[in-house]
């Protein structure tokens, strides 16, 4: 079975070792996923799954029959494996295709914050002092063009909309799995607020 699931992020947490030592942890409701549709090479020109996630159970429209979930996702194949041969249309996926102490890197949107400044965007150290003349100028961008070419050159770092990407954040431990709930704790922070909708993937 492919390691591969969706999840809504629930919260941040931590848990304590035997040590007494603490990890910082994200709970994740992972699943259960269900496979939609197994695309073929020789059909669709490409290999690949697609498996649902929270079933939809009003407004449903003709166009979605079978195919009944508040979110869809495909994962393509580069070539034939076995775990791509064993999934078939139907075949359920939840968190106990992850194991303990498995290598998983989660994917998703990141916190929208709006229309921000140069210093909070791009961490800009901003005026040193507060002088006679100055007072005003703390947060300022700067000097944004020179003598030639006589223009804001492109990719130059400006204020402007911060947030609401996509991220990855890679080589995160799974430190828990609670399969009776559809839990799976990774250790440290991945993206976005809570409910945010995420793709874990093993390494």
């Amino acid at each position: 079975m492919i390691k591969f699931i969706l999840g809504k992020k629930l919260e941040m947490s931590q848990i304590f070792k035997e040590d007494g030592s603490r990890i910082p942890v994200t709970w994740i409701e992972a699943g259960p996923c269900y496979v939609v549709q197994k695309k073929t090479k020789e059909k669709d020109g490409y290999n690949a799954v697609q498996i649902g996630f929270i079933k939809k159970n009003k407004n449903i429209k003709k166009t979605e029959k079978g195919k009944e979930f508040k979110h869809l996702k495909e994962i393509s194949f580069k070539k034939e494996d076995e775990s791509y041969d064993s999934i078939e249309p139907g075949s359920v996926i939840d968190v106990s295709v992850f194991e303990k102490e498995d290598k998983v890197k989660v994917s998703g949107t990141s916190k929208g914050k709006g229309f921000q400044g140069a210093v909070k965007r791009w961490g800009f150290k901003g005026k040193a002092t507060s002088s006679h003349g100055t007072k005003h100028d703390n947060r300022t961008l700067g000097s944004t063009g020179s003598a030639f070419p006589e223009r804001v050159i492109k990719g130059r770092k400006m204020p402007g909309r911060m947030g609401n990407e996509r991220k990855t954040i890679d080589n995160l431990d799974v430190v828990s799995i609670d399969k009776e709930n559809n839990l799976i704790a990774v250790r440290g922070a991945v993206p976005g607020p809570r409910g945010t909708l995420l793709e874990i993937k093993a390494k």
